[in-house]
């Protein structure tokens, strides 16, 4: 038997319809499969996309898809039968199931024909709403979670303040009844460092930061050693590779390929009139756990946790985005539950045209934000990064603020070893890891050596980087442009070994950046031990998992001689009875006060100049006795003061580099009164999680 179907119903996401076909030879009627065949292409058509071309009827069953991202009110599925490619119909396009007509919409009128009975005491189920936005999610009794349609989302102002993927009402029941029963089965950490207790005690966090938030801070800020690797690195990994599992509560904005040619709309949902910094991610390259899609929010998340808690921003004026063109981690585009946009990611021009939309929408209603781009894949990080850097208050974590960090290290190391800043023209340095994040330490320790009196030439000429295939030299082809001038000219060392460029190099700092754990084996650090009397080892991927070495491995097979930092948490070794430092190489000792700088000061864009100064003040907050027990970095427990210094440091050289806007009183501060007034006037705007006295000021006034 044959049956044909024509069923209208809800698509995967608004503005799209799906339009599938299957027709064998022999067993179609023509005649009765017109009315759907006019219906299905007519829908297709209202909807923009290309038609199918005109051809010979199908030898065999042929299924097809019709797509566009033209927004319409309705989103709509149409199933059927195609026999072949028809003219367009002149007339409107309807949905036969939801109007009663056509062949499989129900019976035809005419001779017979009855309509259902109408009841008049049927009530329209309708719920009247006046609230809009956060107010509406924040409210149990009106709240659906991502179970709002897109009409709903449209009308309600709450475009962006959900995830793009629709979740049914049905899906919501099954997971709350899967959790109350069996629990739900997360992403198991990949480090580790991330224990069940460590998730215990991120949960109590985040559950306080949801009722309380100047509660929340105070803790976080009177505890923030001990604290911040439960929500920043590592613990939040763990939370971007199950963001569609514990998320909850709104918190930041959505912006998805859908909304292209609305961002702006979807900005203006969001209910702060202010907003100071903005951190925002594609979630294409999460810490070292590769593509999270639309789950990245997570990073977001936490690194304005440490904006708040140790830079002082105000909670309610920082904003965490996530930009979701897909995805190509087959894992979530397959789980049930995932919330973002199931496709492969967006590539070349239509990707750039939605980051400059989301630019021009974000500084257009937040003209003196700052920007800062966290976890962009190695592909798009430096050209976004350039784009927009001589433009616009913007900076890359991944790429400036981990240089700068490793810049301070160094120069930390440096002091350990009683040496001067100006000392690292004489490094010689070998770096595992080619990507955004490595080269950006590569050129900015490049730009150093030159500020301290090298050429450009003789300060690259100290440096070796290997990637997966070994030692990179100019007898490779298909180098990237920004790793060309660092390679090697020498013939005889193309490709060679890490363990071979360290004894032919002899080099007396070893970085890792390569995301490959357990990469420095003895053999590597041994040899780095008997070519310098004090080597600095930092082994600095993420997570815990990926570190190329441990602290105690270090230790150990440098016979002690090491200087050691890493770029997650490690303990204090010992080696010979005698405890040797562990310093913690975070990025979160330099982005907060970078952002804190640039923002209280004004500055149209950040210099390379005011990055360079972030390191040296940062290594002003070393004490002398953390400097003799081989401490390259100050202790987290002093996060505010070392943000203080380290903005007031990019205050001064923004106001030298003239790239402050004329505007800015901290400018005025510094010329006028000097440094001290400055450290004063930039304390004064930093946020003090404390109970202030409300006052009830009602609706519309003052506003």
């Amino acid at each position: 038997s044959r049956e044909w179907r024509f069923v209208s119903g809800r698509a995967p996401g608004r503005g799209e319809c799906v339009v599938r076909g299957e027709a064998r030879r022999g067993e179609d009627d023509p005649m009765a499969l017109r009315p759907l065949r006019a219906s299905a292409l007519a829908m297709a058509r209202a909807f923009g996309p290309s038609l199918p071309p005109q051809g010979p009827r199908p030898q065999r069953a042929v299924p097809f898809q019709l797509r566009c991202a033209r927004r319409a009110l309705v989103p709509t599925t149409l199933t059927g039968a195609l026999a072949r490619p028809s003219p367009s119909p002149e007339r409107a396009p309807y949905s036969s199931e939801a109007d009663g007509h056509g062949e499989a919409g129900g019976a035809k009128e005419g001779n017979g024909y009855h309509p259902p009975p109408y009841d008049p005491d049927v009530p329209d189920k309708a719920s009247i709403v006046r609230k809009k936005g956060l107010d509406v999610l924040h409210d149990p009794w009106w709240n659906k979670g991502t179970s709002f349609n897109y009409v709903e989302r449209d009308a309600l102002g709450l475009r962006g303040l959900l995830p793009p993927c629709e979740i049914p009402f049905e899906s919501q029941i099954d997971r709350i009844v899967q959790e109350y029963n069996e629990g739900i089965a997360h992403v198991a950490p990949q480090d580790e460092t991330v224990t069940p207790e460590n998730i215990r005690k991120w949960k109590v966090l985040e559950s306080l930061q949801n009722r309380n938030e100047v509660l929340f801070y105070k803790i976080l800020l009177d505890n923030f050693e001990a604290m911040a690797p439960i929500v920043y690195t590592p613990t939040v990994g763990w939370c971007c590779q199950n963001f569609h599992l514990i998320y909850r509560t709104p918190r930041g904005l959505f912006i998805s390929e859908k909304d292209k040619g609305m961002v702006s709309s979807l900005v203006h949902n969001w209910p702060a009139g202010e907003v100071d910094a903005i951190v925002v991610t594609d979630g294409s390259r999460v810490l070292g756990l590769g593509d999270l899609g639309v789950n990245g929010l997570g990073i977001a998340i936490g690194k304005l946790d440490i904006y708040c808690a140790g830079a002082g921003f105000h909670p309610a004026r920082v904003l965490p985005i996530v930009i979701d063109v897909g995805t190509d981690n087959a894992d979530l585009l397959n789980h049930p539950l995932y919330f973002g946009l199931r496709r492969p990611r967006l590539e070349g021009d239509a990707y750039f045209e939605m980051l400059d939309e989301f630019m021009r929408a974000v500084l257009a209603r937040y003209p003196n934000v700052l920007i800062q781009f966290e976890d962009f894949s190695s592909k798009h990080a430096q050209t976004l990064l350039d784009r927009y850097r001589d433009h616009h208050l913007v900076f890359n974590d991944d790429i400036q603020g981990t240089a700068t960090t490793v810049l301070s290290g160094v120069y930390g190391a440096l002091a350990a070893k009683g040496e001067r800043a100006e000392d690292i023209r004489n490094q010689k340095i070998v770096v595992a890891g080619a990507g955004s994040a490595g080269m950006g330490v590569v050129q900015f320790l490049c730009k150093a050596m030159v500020k301290h009196g090298l050429t450009e030439q003789e300060a690259r000429d100290n440096f070796c980087i290997l990637d997966a295939d070994g030692l990179i030299t100019t007898a490779r082809e298909d180098v990237s442009d920004f790793v060309l001038p660092f390679a090697r000219r020498e013939a005889e060392l193309a490709d060679a070994s890490l363990l071979d460029t360290i004894c032919h190099f002899k080099p007396s700092i070893l970085i890792g950046l390569s995301t490959v754990g357990g990469l420095f084996t003895s053999e590597h650090l041994g040899a780095m031990a008997e070519n310098c009397d004090r080597p600095l080892v930092m082994p600095l991927s993420n997570p815990t998992s990926r570190l190329e070495c441990t602290a105690e491995q270090c230790a150990q097979w440098t016979r002690g001689r090491a200087i050691f930092a890493a770029g997650s948490p490690q303990p204090d070794a010992s080696f010979d009875g005698r405890e040797i430092a562990s310093s913690q190489a975070n990025n979160m000792y330099i982005f907060p006060g970078l952002a804190l700088g640039a923002s209280v000061g004004h500055a149209r864009i950040i210099t390379d100049h005011m990055l360079m100064a972030a390191a040296e003040s940062l290594v002003k907050c070393i004490t002398a006795d953390d400097l003799a027990k081989g401490s390259i970095y100050p202790k987290l427990s002093m996060i505010r003061d070392i943000s203080l210094e380290i903005a007031c440091g990019v205050i001064q050289t923004a106001v030298e580099d003239k790239v402050v806007k004329q505007e800015s009183r901290a400018a005025e501060v510094l010329q006028e009164q000097g440094m001290d007034a400055l450290r004063n006037y930039v304390r004064g705007r930093m946020f003090q999680p404390n109970y202030d006295p409300l006052v009830y000021v009602p609706p519309g006034i003052g506003e």
